[in-house]
């Protein structure tokens, strides 16, 4: 795991370790060819480095966020905006994560993806890359 996201897992409280680390093992084991690093001082995964998919502690729990998520069509993720893409689960226990969904909406982030790296180029107009 890379030390840098270990180290925010390792700051939370001792259940919310317990579910950064899972989401965490997940990620890595699903979107292999993902480079991660903290961004914006959360965890945050990226492929061809557009971020993917991240979390963060949050009032509400540990928010499990999708850049494109919004067009996976998952009604278990919560869609606020409508200038972004974003979708978004949160999780207070280790059991409320369901990891054969959060494996499938993985496998759909590796083909659905907003190009948000280039987002501030585009002057905030997002271009669907897959």
């Amino acid at each position: 795991m890379n030390p840098e996201i270990k180290s925010y897992n390792q700051n939370q409280t001792p259940s919310d370790q317990v579910i950064c680390e899972s989401l965490a093992a997940t990620i890595d084991s699903v979107l292999t060819d993902a480079t991660c690093k903290i961004w914006h001082a959360h965890p945050v995964w990226f492929l061809d480095e557009n971020p993917i998919v991240g979390y963060s502690k949050q009032k509400a729990g540990i928010r499990l966020m999708f850049w494109s998520g919004a067009d996976f069509e998952e009604e278990d993720l919560n869609k606020k905006g409508k200038k972004f893409k974003d979708a978004s689960i949160f999780y207070n226990t280790i059991a409320e994560i369901d990891e054969d969904k959060l494996i499938h909406w993985l496998e759909k982030s590796k083909n659905i993806q907003w190009d948000y790296k280039n987002i501030v180029k585009r002057k905030g107009k997002l271009v669907r890359l897959k």
